[in-house]
């Protein structure tokens, strides 16, 4: 089987590259020569654990290959993916343009049956517009060529993304005909054979189930922030709470951990989408704007327990800072929690010197020399007044606490992940700060 997918940005590089691990032969389509070029070349343009390796064998065994030209990624293809950008407007709907750029070109190309893949993540009612653009592309050529959309969402967590995707909990495959189900079937072929769950629905419930399913672990980020904060007032640590409503069957353990908020390219983006989807519908998603609000709010929680402590009076002083993605094992630094606290750190006059493992370059690009860079753990907490946590790095963890105590200049840590235990550092003699607790 042969397929083509246009983007090969998160979704499109680690889908065409899984997909081609199955044994599709996959062609990854990208109008960024240089990105080609890298790829081509045996560089990939994001940081994924196990993706360079995927993409390395695959190239091998000359199944996997990379091109501007989507005329030649078309031909004999049985399918065509689309998993461009999606980002979100002003009023926070979803930009489709890219998407619909991609539909329009499809149109004015393709020769003969092939199944267009909604792989980005769209609004509902997306794929019906991508349907008819390319409709109307082959309305101007003349042609009669039989095509079908599907939608095909994606699940896939930053830092995890390939187990994701070749170890689902489920696939969700929205069609509205048995050819284009068959087509569908044939892909993913071998993950029925390994008896992973694939669900087969009407397309506006595909488009829905993708924006559901990421509010809903928003929410449930936003809540436990929510009782953290209560925690706080009443006396109660939320660590504890976790495990006793995380027990229960109905509930679960995922998360449900406390911090300084979410960030990265999915949740932010689509609740406003879905938000922006009900209000253009007539209907209020109350909600997820109180989930939105949780959020931004969260971001300032470290700031403002670092104020508190000072005084209000942050002029000259001077912080380290473990952790600038927004999660651990990605340098994606969209919407992070980071680069509030950096910011308010900085308007109220500290300087901040950080370390993070793969996200500095990232950093770098966004805010410059803004703040320091160190390059070691250790060195970003030297002849700093306090130390921040702000991702949850595994190396993070276990920390040599002496090497700590030597860098600082008091012992204080704020803790915007918990990855301490309140009781131990009041042993080490620190004066801590968690979430919660």
């Amino acid at each position: 089987m042969r397929i083509a997918v246009v983007g090969t940005g998160y979704v499109g590089l680690v889908s065409g590259t899984c997909l081609a691990e199955t044994g599709v032969t996959v062609t990854c389509v990208d109008v960024d020569a240089t990105k080609i070029e890298k790829l081509n070349q045996g560089g990939i343009p994001i940081y994924e654990p196990g993706l360079a390796e995927l993409v390395a064998k695959n190239r091998i065994d000359e199944r996997l290959f990379f091109t501007t030209s989507l005329k030649e990624a078309l031909i004999d293809a049985d399918a065509v993916f689309i998993a461009v950008g999606t980002p979100p407007d002003e009023d926070g709907s979803a930009d489709l343009s890219y998407v619909l750029g991609v539909a329009r070109e499809i149109g004015e190309l393709i020769e003969k049956y092939i199944v267009v893949v909604t792989k980005s993540t769209v609004p509902v009612g997306t794929n019906q517009k991508v349907k008819a653009a390319i409709q109307c592309e082959l309305k101007k050529r003349g042609a009669q060529i039989e095509f079908d959309v599907a939608s095909n969402p994606e699940f896939l967590k930053e830092g995890d993304a390939v187990n994701d995707f070749m170890k689902p909990d489920r696939v969700v495959i929205g069609v509205e005909s048995d050819r284009a189900g068959k087509v569908m079937e044939r892909l993913y072929h071998a993950f029925i054979l390994n008896n992973i769950p694939i669900y087969f629905m009407d397309i506006p419930s595909a488009e829905m189930t993708k924006y559901a399913a990421n509010s809903m672990l928003a929410t449930r980020i936003s809540f436990m922030n929510d009782i953290a904060n209560l925690c706080e007032i009443v006396g109660a640590n939320v660590e504890a709470v976790k495990k006793g409503i995380g027990s229960d069957s109905r509930i679960g353990k995922k998360f449900l951990n406390a911090g300084c908020g979410y960030g990265g390219s999915c949740f932010p983006k689509d609740v406003k989408a879905l938000i922006k989807t009900g209000d253009d519908y007539g209907y209020n998603m109350e909600v997820l704007k109180s989930v939105e609000r949780v959020n931004e709010k969260q971001k300032m929680v470290l700031f403002d327990k670092i104020s508190k402590h000072y005084g209000g009076e942050l002029k000259g002083k001077h912080f380290g800072m473990w952790g600038l993605s927004f999660k651990p094992a990605t340098d994606d630094m969209r919407e992070a929690p980071a680069l509030v606290l950096i910011g308010l750190l900085l308007e109220a006059g500290a300087t901040v010197t950080a370390f993070d493992p793969v996200a500095m370059d990232e950093c770098r690009r966004r805010i410059g020399d803004q703040i320091g860079y160190a390059p070691n753990m250790y060195g970003a907490l030297q002849d700093a007044d306090a130390m921040i946590v702000v991702t949850e790095w595994q190396e993070f963890k276990v920390p040599k606490f002496t090497f700590i105590e030597k860098a600082l200049k008091e012992k204080v840590i704020f803790d915007g992940r918990n990855i301490y235990n309140p009781e131990q550092m009041k042993e080490f003699g620190y004066t801590y700060y968690g979430i919660g607790r």
